[in-house]
């Protein structure tokens, strides 16, 4: 299965995309679904339909869902309470009940998280097509399920089976509960959850569709994005340069600035995307008939694969070197620090700690 994951600078339009790219894709004859992520149903605003928890079919071919964090979060909270009961009763903590809990920020990106894999399990569609946040937090979600299994890994490393056969002596000697049994295989199962995901994330079939209006400020939004992309080893396919005016309009109209400023911004992304373009309607796109009406482009077959290599030059003066591509960096802003058998890079806003190459 194909995932196409879709976001830009907050307000580009990057939802009214996303339904265009699927529904483009449904009537090519491609089982599509869609996701969102978005509280307000803004997908369903875009298509013409409510939208929401269960599959809604659209058309033939295109189903769309907008996971519920809520209802998750409360289950997910629920079944780590009862697994910590012990350390809960330790502590003195008092219960929460599911009545009483809201989504803390945050849940609406493990909901996503978990649908998308969930879809990309259950292969019952021959494409998937999800309406990321705006750039900062879509950065943060594809980040998400990499950076809780190093978490879990910190806190709950593989000597821990040495601790698990100690346990009941341990709680004997110390006197006070130990973790439960429960607490251990909870961990284990999140770290599968979190790697379905990441698999996901890092298939060769999953890229990230980029969503601007062409202009100073998408430009800025869009290099801050291609480098956390980039750190991430995600794959970009297109730049869809959204809502972009008439050339035709008369030079002499309240349009020849914004023009100027787009053609502007469309010659500098061409020599930096894979840019393809889709025209204002003069209106905000409503229904199947205006979302065909703006031509969106789909799946692209020809995407370059993120490579980090190593390369040897032990001939010339006895080195490895490891090629990070970091487009749009600074140099000021690049920072590498070695702990262990992992390097810590820094780039810009962007963090990312990964193992050094066996090499």
């Amino acid at each position: 299965m194909r995932t196409i994951l879709i976001t830009g600078p907050g307000g580009s339009g990057r939802t009214t995309v996303a339904a265009a790219t699927a529904l483009a894709a449904a009537r090519a004859g491609t089982r599509t679904l869609l996701l969102g992520a978005d509280r307000d149903d803004t997908l369903g605003a875009a298509l013409g339909v409510r939208t929401g928890p269960e599959p809604v079919t659209v058309e033939p071919g295109l189903t769309v869902r907008r996971p519920d964090a809520a209802e998750g979060f409360r289950d997910g909270l629920a079944a780590l309470q009862n697994r910590a009961a012990s350390a809960l009763d330790l502590l003195g903590a008092a219960r929460l009940d599911a009545e009483e809990l809201t989504p803390l920020p945050g849940a609406e990106e493990l909901a996503l998280l978990r649908a998308v894999r969930d879809a990309a399990l259950a292969e019952a569609h021959e494409l998937l097509v999800v309406d990321l946040p705006p750039a900062p937090r879509a950065l943060a979600l594809l980040a998400l399920p990499e950076e809780l299994r190093r978490y879990l890994r910190r806190l709950l490393p593989p000597e821990r089976q040495a601790a698990r056969a100690l346990r009941p002596v341990l709680g004997r000697l110390a006197g006070v509960p130990m973790p439960a049994e429960s607490l251990y295989e909870a961990a284990a199962r999140w770290d599968l959850e979190l790697a379905a995901a990441e698999a996901v994330l890092a298939d060769r079939h999953t890229v990230v569709r980029l969503v601007a209006e062409p202009g100073p400020a998408g430009a800025d939004a869009l290099r801050t994005a291609r480098l956390g992309l980039a750190l991430r080893g995600v794959r970009t396919d297109l730049l869809v340069a959204n809502r972009v005016l008439p050339e035709d309009a008369p030079a002499d109209s309240w349009l020849a600035g914004p023009l100027a400023q787009q053609r502007k911004a469309l010659d500098e992304w061409q020599g930096a995307y894979d840019v393809r373009t889709v025209a204002h309607l003069g209106r905000d796109p409503r229904g199947a008939d205006d979302l065909a009406a703006l031509d969106a482009p789909g799946v692209n077959p020809d995407v370059t694969p993120v490579e980090w290599p190593v390369s040897d030059r032990l001939a010339d003066d006895g080195v490895l070197v490891w090629h990070i591509p970091l487009p749009g960096a600074i140099r000021d802003d690049l920072d590498l620090v070695r702990r262990g058998d992992e390097l810590v890079v820094t780039a810009g806003p962007f963090r990312r700690i990964v193992p050094l190459p066996s090499a």
